[in-house]
């Protein structure tokens, strides 16, 4: 037989996607194959913009017309040849935050089998209350018969117990919750009178005459809503819609009138503005009166009585989805050694699928999570876990994963499982391509390519490739250093006694999800670090127990239900500064959301060439104005619609992407230095080129000045802010805040180091600085444990996830917590 010669590498010529410079290079097939560089150095670009893409496309390719009108598909990569790819299949950085019907189970698919395994398997329960022996008829689709009670009935389907669908409860929709008006939201300070606008939803929901109608009730509304009696009190909450005829004055006019109106009460001007909601923003105005109660027909469950009824093994579906997933595979183990001898075979086969999902999410530690888990709570490492785990869970071969971040939201101890996952897809045959920037991670790679040297236009070239070792001993390497030895990065940082010297903000919480019972001291002015393995419980502590919590206490409403106390003395504002993409507006840019579009605009339409034309600071918008591009209406690109294939994007041929006409670029401006630039021209720059070219203009200067020691210097004006990687939208909204003083504020940061390189960690870091230097309390939930050794103080929670974790168990500085033995956070900074 003759021997054949299989491709090892994946030839890649002149890859030019976004910045890539014309590239060669291959890539080993059957590695794993990591890619780094400095944030926009065009590691994405050539792992997704390149390897994916081709992967994908060809893959699609083969199949028919028919079906390809019908998926979504990646355009064509702009590189010359790629040869030997596999079919690739990419796991992105950031999963897209679930609906309210999505839990754990529903993500994962664990509970479609689940589903299976109570309608096939399961003791059913008859219309008159009477449970019957498991029985193969119920898969064969029979009628059953009750022996109890003679009734013939249908058990029910899998689909019958879902709540996406037939199962779910009535009263709630499925969503396991009912939203009722907080009767406590209605009158939030009753030292008011009701004339003084005591009634919060008259004053933001309904007319303001309301305040005379209900006069007109026999309340009294001049004195304080606190002095009025229980009888007052109940027709201001509950009265009857009666109608009355007032005499009313307007407030900002003279007019007056009288007229017939009906009374609305509190409660009932919130539901009727609830009936009437049609989008977010209506939603937002209605929601601070409303509170969510779990449903009392299902209690939270989502099921009808009817999907609750089955039982197998002596628990219901709502029983089994409430078991954390370590506990529900040891029943499931248990289910076919219960079951009669002829259905022991189905049996056996239904759990091993489940035990097949289940075991890829045991590997990747998320056996804390129960299946009734709402997806919306889980964190960004969970969500992108269980992706990933959908994914691989099928032993294929020859495919290619590109793996984008996969270290997001994982401790230094989750990380090993998530490496075990790659080691079983390349022992299958498959190859994996890794972007990432955590050292742990890229330490397991086979082969490493290096993208940089910098950002942008800076970048976009190979400065190193070969072995692990080869590119620790690489002098053009960047992450070589890093990866040889750990470099902290110090900053002063303040001593054990001066800590809580600036104030206290302290929280004191009930248990909510797997999260015990908290009180959590965070000190004011400083960088704390929230740390703990995935599961611990950093996510419910701050982003749904603090972050709320001040939210309230500064807005004056009620706490959340698990919140018992927050005191924060002088604190004004929370900001959450997380790596959601920022706006998904195509004509939203660098230059418009950090505020130097508008100043440019009035700068240019003072010019003598912009008056004699006629043009207004308004003209110049690309949103609206007279000068932007008609054929692409200012967003720089077109669309063309190549019937079954792919949409094509292509620039604009006629402003070639700069969104604006011929006439815009006639309208020039000498800046300092005697060269002459239209607007255009200036938005194609780069930051650090337009810092040069508005150096006269004091205003823009100082804005740009504060991108560029933000490490974004090397974005475009230009650039449309949905296109941002997470870590270039979080530091790009902190643009805003960085000159005023800060003394009032609280910022959080999710994970802020995804997407960065140790030496953009750096910059981070100066960024924190920058921030407490202004007197602000900055709050990280972080992984890397660079950041983690340069905070003042840390809260560590743990030990473990799920059940095994909710409970802060370390406290203090990093050197603190290094010496604490029962901290899994100290092991890896001692």
């Amino acid at each position: 037989m003759k021997e054949q010669n299989h491709p090892n590498v994946i030839k890649i010529r002149n890859a030019h996607v976004h910045n890539l410079k014309h590239i060669d290079v291959d890539i080993p097939l059957n590695k794993i194959v990591g890619i780094a560089g400095v944030s926009g150095s065009g590691k994405s670009s050539l792992a997704l913009g390149v390897l994916y893409a081709e992967g994908s496309r060809r893959y699609l390719d083969a199949l028919s017309t028919y079906t390809r009108r019908r998926m979504t598909q990646a355009p064509r990569a702009q590189v010359d040849e790629v040869l030997h790819i596999p079919a690739a299949l990419a796991l992105h950085q950031r999963p897209g935050v679930p609906g309210i019907r999505s839990t754990f189970g529903t993500g994962s698919e664990l509970l479609n089998t689940l589903r299976l395994i109570f309608s096939r398997l399961a003791n059913h329960c008859c219309p008159y209350g009477h449970y019957l022996e498991p029985t193969l008829d119920v898969a064969a689709g029979k009628e059953l018969c009750c022996p109890v009670c003679g009734t013939h009935f249908l058990a029910p389907s899998a689909e019958e117990l879902s709540f996406n669908s037939q199962g779910a409860c009535q009263t709630c929709g499925g969503t396991g919750f009912v939203r009722k008006v907080d009767e406590a939201s209605l009158v939030p300070d009753e030292s008011l009178t009701i004339d003084e606008g005591a009634v919060l939803p008259w004053k933001t929901l309904m007319w303001s005459l309301m305040t005379d109608v209900c006069r007109e009730m026999g309340v009294r509304t001049d004195v304080p809503f606190q002095e009025l009696t229980k009888e007052e009190k109940e027709i201001v909450y509950h009265g009857p819609a009666e109608k009355k005829h007032i005499f009313y004055k307007a407030k900002n006019t003279n007019q007056s009138g009288e007229l017939d109106f009906t009374y609305f009460n509190a409660v009932y001007t919130v539901e009727n503005a609830l009936s009437k909601v049609k989008d977010e923003k209506g939603m937002k105005r209605v929601e601070r009166f409303l509170k969510e109660d779990v449903c009392p027909d299902c209690g939270g469950t989502r099921l009808s009585k009817r999907a609750r009824l089955p039982k197998l093994c002596g628990i219901t579906l709502a029983d089994a989805c409430k078991m954390s997933l370590s506990e529900l595979v040891e029943w499931v183990n248990h289910v076919p050694d219960a079951l009669p001898e002829e259905m022991r075979l189905m049996a056996e086969n239904i759990c091993e699928s489940f035990q097949m999902v289940a075991k890829r999410l045991m590997d990747l530690g998320l056996g804390y999570l129960s299946l009734d888990r709402a997806a919306s709570t889980l964190s960004t490492g969970e969500r992108q876990r269980m992706q990933l785990a959908r994914a691989v869970r099928n032993r294929t071969t020859g495919v290619l994963y590109v793996l984008d971040e996969p270290s997001i939201g994982l401790h230094p101890s989750n990380i090993v499982g998530l490496t075990d996952v790659m080691h079983d897809l390349i022992a299958d045959g498959n190859s994996v391509i890794l972007v990432d920037h955590d050292k742990q991670i890229l330490s397991e790679a086979d082969w490493l390519v290096e993208m940089g040297p910098k950002a942008g236009a800076d970048g976009g070239r190979i400065i190193a490739q070969g072995t692990i070792p080869e590119i620790e001993a690489n002098p053009d390497s960047q992450i070589g250093t890093f990866l040889k030895e750990m470099h902290p990065i110090y900053r002063k940082k303040a001593s054990e006694q001066e800590m809580f010297s600036l104030g206290t903000i302290h929280l004191s919480t009930d248990a909510i999800h797997t999260v015990k019972p908290l009180e959590a001291d965070i000190p004011k002015g400083r960088l704390t670090v929230v740390t703990g393995v995935s599961g611990s419980g950093k996510t419910t502590l701050i982003l749904e127990s603090l972050i709320p919590a001040l939210e309230s206490m500064i807005n004056g409403t009620k706490l959340p239900s698990h919140v018992k106390n927050i005191t924060a003395e002088d604190i004004e504002q929370v900001k959450l500064i997380d790596a959601a993409p920022i706006g998904i507006n195509v004509r939203s840019t660098v230059a418009t959301y950090a505020n130097v579009h508008d100043e440019l605009r009035k700068v240019y339409a003072k010019l003598p060439d912009a008056k004699e034309a006629g043009y207004k600071a308004g003209d110049f918008s690309y949103n609206t104005g007279k000068l932007r591009c008609p054929t692409c209406d200012g967003t720089g690109s077109i669309s063309l619609d190549v019937q079954f294939l792919p949409d094509v994007e292509v620039p604009c041929p006629d402003c070639h992407g700069s969104r604006y006409n011929r006439d815009a670029g006639n309208i020039k401006r000498k800046t300092k230095s005697g060269e002459l630039y239209s607007l255009p021209e200036l938005m194609d720059m780069d930051v650090q080129q337009a810092l040069r070219a508005c150096e006269d203009m004091k205003k823009i200067c100082s804005r740009l000045q504060i991108i560029k020691d933000l490490g974004l210097g090397y974005l475009t004006l230009g650039e449309a802010t949905p296109n941002l990687s997470g870590g270039e939208a979080q530091r790009l909204k902190l643009a805003s805040e960085m000159e005023r003083k800060q003394d009032a504020s609280v910022f959080v940061f999710d994970e802020p180091t995804i997407g960065l390189h140790p030496l953009d960690v750096q910059t981070l870091l100066k960024v924190f600085d920058r921030l407490v230097s202004k007197g602000a309390t900055v709050i990280v939930i972080e992984h890397d444990l660079d950041v983690i050794r340069n905070a003042d103080y840390i809260i560590d929670m743990g030990p473990g996830g799920g059940e095994a974790g909710g409970r802060i168990i370390a406290k203090g500085t990093p050197e603190e917590i290094a010496s604490d033995r029962g901290s899994i956070t100290g092991k890896y900074l001692r």
